[in-house]
């Protein structure tokens, strides 16, 4: 699955924590293999959004099936993530 990424979110990797982006990374590789890995959730409200969490962080993300596209909205702390 082809995975792209909203302009924010390079930024938003920059900003984090070394070992919080070095996670966040292992995290977005593997949505690129299986885009619905146990522990992510559905958002309410829409048909292809979803979230995965890890420590205090969030990435939410959109699912393409048709396209076969994966794109990476936000990464960033649960408190800012559903901003």
């Amino acid at each position: 699955m082809k995975v792209d990424f909203h302009p924010e979110v390079l930024k938003q990797l920059q900003r984090l924590p070394r070992d919080a982006f070095e996670t966040a990374l292992q995290k977005i590789i593997g949505l690129a293999t299986e885009p619905r890995p146990h522990g992510a959730k559905k958002l309410a409200g829409s048909d292809r959004d979803w979230r995965i969490r890890f420590g205090q962080y969030r990435i939410v993300y959109e699912i393409d099936d048709h396209q076969q596209t994966l794109t990476i909205f936000t990464v960033a702390k649960r408190s800012d993530a559903y901003r």
